[in-house]
């Protein structure tokens, strides 16, 4: 099976060759924990969740490590715990933990490694001395900074020229920096900042690294000075991840960081960029009050990862209605307990084709069209294609039943449906058509779809 992604710094779909196919090596930019995912963090997550089932079934699940980090110290985690009193611990837990939360509940598995920031300072201010003695970073004013004209290569993977770099860095044009482009390795803290003791500036250096420099020392701890696939949003491209580069490249002497970079389209929201002014601004964690985590996460893969998404409540709605569909052709099929890794290869080759998951979608859409049309005997063998395509994309996992009845805490209990129910069977035996009628209506009109059919009443949430 060919395997081609398209990376962002050739701009090209390439065949993916890994470096060693039995320790194919994937990092993935994770969240600053200061506050509640939105739902444009969690599409990165959702996206190489699903490339990391394919490479694990493409090269073997324990020849593939897929490491995503934890950002815990940051201004914007200092600058929460100004807002709220908080202490900066308490903070960083708490998010942690509702990321955690929030991201399984989309179904996404937890990468092989999820290093934190904090645990990696020795590493940040190795790769720093090495910078500095290699002439690709100086001491200035308490800071260290990166040395911009000291790597030519310095823009390849945003394509940007001089200006468009040093506008779209969005920071100060301190006086103390030899050239505006140049970035901060390590900047100095107060005392009631988050800091370690380091070789540069007073007070023993005490001080704090710069975001860029995190991933670089992350990443080459747990994957090498150079792997296989970094990924991330497009927001990532610069300048972190073009710092990124820049700082491996010229510390540890090597051409590359990692092979190929891909990177996650735009988020909309509404139709309009997400904001909280103007009432489009999503956080998973209020969303799954609203809708079913495998809802959000089918909306996510239905446009394809490099592409623009526009995330709307109606597209959570339509999906949450397209996975009942799914449920209602998988209900009362039992587990034969044959092989469930059956994955039809025009699925593989969609997902092998750049993660096309919007195609692989629609082979799964086919296959519960031929599941609901086929006859016992050809049944089992589509309901284990579906299953096992369906597993690979971190869909359609749930059981039928439990899915389809849904929770009762805001309508009809179980048990009152069930009654109900027992009571329209009885009238209709009875031949009393009215009372029949009537309760059908009155479970209708509470969000309850019944269905007779050869082998009973069956019933659903709408």
């Amino acid at each position: 099976m060919t395997i081609k992604l398209h990376n962002t710094l050739t701009k090209t779909k390439e065949v993916f060759t890994p470096l060693d196919p039995k320790n194919v090596r994937m990092y993935v930019c994770g969240p600053t924990v200061y506050d509640f995912a939105h739902i444009g963090n969690a599409r990165p997550v959702v996206v190489f969740d699903v490339l990391a089932n394919f490479l694990r079934h493409a090269y073997g699940k324990n020849n593939v490590t897929y490491v995503r980090n934890i950002t815990d110290v940051d201004d914007k985690i200092i600058n929460r715990a100004i807002e709220t009193g908080e202490d900066i611990s308490t903070i960083t837990s708490k998010t942690e933990k509702a990321f955690h939360d929030d991201m399984a509940a989309l179904g996404a598995s937890q990468p092989d490694m999820e290093p934190r920031a904090t645990e990696h300072i020795p590493e940040m201010i190795s790769i720093i001395n090495k910078l500095i003695e290699k002439g690709h970073a100086y001491e200035a004013d308490g800071h260290v900074l990166f040395s911009v004209s000291s790597f030519s290569e310095y823009g390849a993977l945003s394509g940007r020229n001089r200006d468009e770099m040093i506008a779209g860095a969005r920071v100060e044009v301190a006086p103390y920096k030899k050239d505006p482009a140049d970035f901060v390795l390590w900047k100095p803290s107060t005392d009631d900042q988050p800091g370690w003791e380091s070789p540069w500036g007073p007070n023993n250096g005490r001080g704090r690294p710069g975001w860029h420099l995190e991933c670089s020392a992350m990443s080459e701890k747990h994957l090498g000075e150079t792997f296989d696939i970094h990924g991330g949003g497009q927001d990532l491209i610069f300048p972190h991840h073009e710092n990124e580069i820049a700082q491996s490249c010229c510390a540890f002497d090597n051409k590359i960081m990692a092979q190929v970079w891909m990177h996650n389209g735009y988020l909309m929201s509404e139709g309009e960029k997400m904001s909280k002014s103007l009432g489009n601004f999503y956080t998973v964690h209020d969303l799954l009050d609203e809708f079913p985590g495998e809802a959000i996460r089918l909306a996510l893969l239905k446009t394809h990862y490099r592409q623009p998404l526009d995330f709307r409540k109606d597209g959570l709605r339509e999906a949450k209605k397209e996975l009942d569909e799914f449920y209602l052709a998988l209900r009362n099929l039992s587990d034969d307990g044959s092989n469930l890794e059956t994955i039809p290869d025009d699925v593989l080759n969609a997902l092998g084709d750049d993660l096309n998951t919007p195609k692989a979608l629609s082979i799964l859409f086919d296959l519960k069209t031929k599941l609901n049309t086929a006859d016992s005997d050809t049944k089992p063998a589509i309901r284990n294609q579906l299953l096992a395509s369906g597993k690979m994309l971190g869909l359609l996992s749930a059981n039928p039943e439990e899915w389809l009845r849904g929770a009762s805490s805001d309508g009809l209990s179980d048990d009152t449906i069930e009654e109900k129910i027992n009571a329209r069977i009885e009238a209709r035996a009875n031949k009393d058509f009215a009372t029949s009628d009537a309760i059908r209506d009155e479970l209708l009109e509470s969000g309850i779809i019944i269905e007779d059919g050869a082998d009973g009443t069956s019933w659903r949430r709408s």
